[in-house]
Parts: C-alpha cells; sequence; structure tokens
C-alpha cells in the first residue's frame, strides 16, 4: 500500500526555492569575491579561456602589509594556515567570510604585473568548483575587506585558524611573535 503524498498546490515549489536560493548564493559569492574575469589581453600572461575571460593575479603594496597578492579588482587575497598548501578547507559558513578566488570554467588565469606565472594553479574545492592557487596555497578574499587596498583580515584567527596575506614569492605575511 502506497503513502500519498500532500498536495502541492505549487508543483514542487519547494525543490524550486531552494535551486533558486543556491543560484542566488552562487552570485553572490562570485561578486563578493571579486573573482569576474576580464577579458582585457593586457594580463603579462595572455591566458585567456573558451569563455573568453580572464582571472588575473597581481601584486600591490598595501598600507600596513606591503606587496601582497591583489585580486583584479585590487583587493587583497590571503591564504588560510589549515589548508597546509593543498587543500581548500574553509567550507560551509566559513566561505561567507572568506570567498575563494574561483576560476569558473572555460576562463584562464593570468599573472599580473610582479605575480609569478610559475607559481600560478587551481586546485577543485569541496563544492566542485576550482579555486586559484598561489605557490600551492588556495587563495581568498576577505568580507571585511569593503574596499579595495585593504587587508583587514591579516593575522586574523577566524574559523578555525589564522590567516595571512601572501607575497609574490609565495610566502605568506606572518608578523614576528
Amino acid at each position: 500500500m502506497q503513502k500519498s503524498r500532500p498536495a502541492d498546490p505549487g508543483g514542487n515549489s519547494a525543490v524550486r526555492a531552494r535551486a533558486g536560493l543556491a543560484l542566488v548564493s552562487a552570485v553572490v559569492i562570485l561578486f563578493a569575491c571579486g573573482c569576474g574575469g576580464s577579458s582585457s589581453s593586457s594580463s603579462a600572461s595572455g591566458a585567456t579561456g573558451a569563455g573568453g575571460g580572464t582571472v588575473t593575479v597581481m601584486a600591490r603594496s598595501l598600507p600596513g602589509v606591503g606587496t601582497v597578492l591583489v585580486n583584479s579588482k585590487g583587493y587583497a587575497l590571503y591564504m588560510f594556515a589549515p589548508d597546509h598548501r593543498r587543500s581548500v578547507t574553509c567550507t560551509g559558513s566559513c566561505l561567507g567570510t572568506w570567498p575563494p578566488l574561483m576560476l569558473p570554467s572555460g576562463v584562464g588565469l593570468a599573472a599580473g604585473t610582479g605575480v609569478k606565472s610559475t607559481l600560478l594553479g587551481s586546485d577543485p574545492s569541496p563544492t566542485g568548483v576550482r579555486v586559484v592557487t598561489y605557490d600551492g596555497w588556495p587563495l581568498y578574499t576577505y568580507a571585511g575587506d569593503v574596499k579595495p587596498g585593504q587587508a583587514t583580515g591579516q593575522d586574523g584567527d577566524v574559523n578555525g585558524g589564522y590567516w595571512y596575506v601572501i607575497r609574490p614569492s609565495g610566502q605568506p605575511e606572518i608578523p614576528a611573535s
């Protein structure tokens, strides 16, 4: 004997609501992390994906931390110590505070001014998207940096470990004790 399911007047409205929420979340993460690619061909390596865009990592001097990696919009890029130069360990609610620098499918990766192209790469995240890496470190932006040129997440012990900006050499900027 089969049990009948209650009628859904909206015809799978719960499924549609979850799908809509997932889409909105993905768009928010893309815009919050400043991962949007630029179709400009002025990048150092000139790498362009089939989708016509590039994600560019650059070096820029920021107040209080010196020359560090930034995304194409000038936002500081951070590494998360628990990642151990291996893989993304910031998941769940951590992603709301520390959005990863994503490399969408079909988009190229480029080394901008001051960045070593040999240290750039990407790795899959637990959510299935590719995250840009530098010298093996997955790169993240910080939601607390509300405008380009800030590095307010530097040396923060948040979400299970320390966060540091990263130098063009590939070394994190770890303050002396």
